[in-house]
């Protein structure tokens, strides 16, 4: 079963310029997970989309990362571990980049 989480919108204070990592900013991170099926029809047996959310948001906010490249990989692996997940795949959009550009984004999967 693959889960989508997509637009999960953080601020962090990720980021090589320390103006970046002093003021924050808006990170987005959108997130698919390979699970187990759940046996019933209730929350209780299936990953709960929040806590999603909040595994993506711990990891943000335990350690300000330089790069977006090591931000997805923390979390991709903690989302691995937390979720028994058979697969994940983490990209982490960083919209208000100082560059003529729509976003930079890293990607990881594990």
């Amino acid at each position: 079963m693959e889960l989508e989480v997509a637009g999960i919108e953080l601020r962090g204070f990720h980021g090589v310029l320390e103006e970046e990592r002093r003021q924050g900013q808006r990170f987005l991170f959108d997130i698919r997970l390979v699970v187990a099926e759940p046996a019933e029809d209730a929350v209780e047996a299936a990953v709960d989309y929040r806590e999603i959310v909040a595994a993506v948001r711990d990891v943000s906010d335990a350690h300000a990362y330089r790069l977006l490249e090591t931000l997805a990989v923390a979390v991709a692996d903690e989302l691995k571990r937390r979720f028994a997940a058979e697969r994940v795949r983490v990209r982490v959009r960083k919209p208000d980049v100082r560059l003529d550009v729509e976003h930079v984004a890293a990607t990881a999967e594990r």
